[in-house]
């Protein structure tokens, strides 16, 4: 599951054993301060004309969030990293460091509803163009990033999880000189690393498996110095969407479990995916294994499933015991989340249209809960969901 990472180990030695780098220290100790200060007039002037990178402003630079950074960009193969207040943080902080009006943006089909509201509500009205396009579109047409600044990608995308081949896309991206950006949520260090395929940035929802325990909101992004240098001196200071200390002690001490819990979503998410392709109530099952795509070496426990007509969805959410209604995913809990109600939001017309996603289809995030009592919760609501 795991390749080998710099240093001849694998990506899970490298998480498990990695240092804290605070003497004797196993866990990165939470410097829980607003400000740092300095000795002398000459160490002062010198941070603050660059000439040093002694801690300054929590909002800008934290031991214990560099610790949680650094982890990232060797877990990413990445030169440098920068942590964010949520994964929204993360993404409008990469997208606005590196656009400004009459640029343009290529998007994947799919996207994460709130990344596409995210540049229709506000990139779009500020004078940046966006356009959405398929998998296929992105493989096949070596000319679609013509003209295009930054080519937003997810593989897989969201609800409906299809995969894409980022180093044949990443390839068209230099060709024109576009940047690339993908959303690595799903996938995780563990199973997939863009960085290594020629994609220029890669960013994480670290709610979600990174930290793994349903009690963080985090971002991150990773990439060459240079990339992460330009947010670090844009829009992380003056957005002001920085990852506070205690929120990085608590990803850093996901990321130590990440690849058994990985595994063992994966182990779920392999028997679901089994058992539902061969139910008579399943229409179809939409979760990538592994190596369907080059650089994918493995399934999460995220997935979705389109029901046939006559299952009542919201009888089957209402006959679940360990499965929860719940907008988000990764964590040690099982979850699931109709698309007529997660694509939904107030105040929107026509939400299930403009994603073009069944509203038979319903999410789930495959928790770490014992597989078979899962199988049996949910086939028994899936059954009692049809019954007239």
């Amino acid at each position: 599951m795991a390749d080998a990472v710099p240093g001849g180990y694998s990506i899970e030695t490298l998480l498990a054993a990695a240092s804290s780098e605070f003497g004797g220290a196993v866990a990165p100790p939470i410097v829980q301060t607003s400000l740092f200060t300095f000795d002398s007039y000459q160490a002062f002037e010198d941070r603050m004309a660059g000439r040093s990178s002694d801690p300054l402003y929590t909002r800008v630079q934290n031991p214990t969030v560099a610790a949680f950074e650094k982890l990232m960009a060797q877990a990413e193969e990445g030169e440098a990293a920068v942590g964010f207040a949520s994964g929204m943080a993360a993404i409008s902080s990469t997208v606005l460091a590196f656009l400004k009006p009459g640029d343009r943006i290529a998007c994947i089909e799919h996207v994460y509803p709130d990344a596409y509201r995210l540049f229709e509500r506000m990139l779009r009205p500020f004078g940046i163009g966006v356009s959405y396009h398929s998998i296929e579109e992105f493989q096949s047409d070596p000319d679609l990033l013509k003209g295009v600044k930054l080519a937003y990608l997810e593989s897989p995308n969201s609800v409906v999880f299809q995969t894409m081949d980022l180093a044949c896309v990443a390839s068209h991206a230099k060709r024109h000189g576009a940047l690339t950006v993908v959303d690595n949520s799903w996938a995780t260090p563990l199973f997939q690393r863009p960085l290594t395929l020629g994609i220029d940035i890669v960013l994480h929802s670290a709610s979600k498996y990174l930290s793994g325990h349903s009690d963080t909101v985090a971002g991150v992004v990773v990439a060459r110095g240079e990339l992460i240098n330009r947010i670090r001196d844009l829009t992380l200071p003056l957005l002001g969407g920085k990852l506070a200390p205690f929120e990085a002690f608590l990803l850093t001490r996901g990321m130590r479990t990440l690849g058994p819990r990985m595994r063992q979503h994966q182990s779920t998410a392999n028997m679901f995916v089994d058992r539902l392709g061969n139910h008579p109530l399943v229409q179809a099952v939409n979760s990538p294994g592994p190596n369907v795509v080059p650089g994918l070496t493995g399934r999460s426990g995220l997935l979705s499933v389109e029901l046939k007509e006559g299952v009542d969805i919201p009888r089957l959410a209402d006959s679940l015991e360990l499965f929860r209604l719940g907008v988000s995913w990764g964590g040690f809990e099982s979850l699931l989340l109709p698309t007529r109600i997660g694509l939904a939001q107030a105040g929107e017309q026509n939400s299930m249209q403009r994603f073009g996603v069944s509203d038979r289809i319903v999410r789930l995030s495959l928790g770490l809960e014992d597989p078979n009592d899962l199988w049996a919760d949910f086939e028994s609501a899936l059954s009692t969901s049809a019954q007239t």
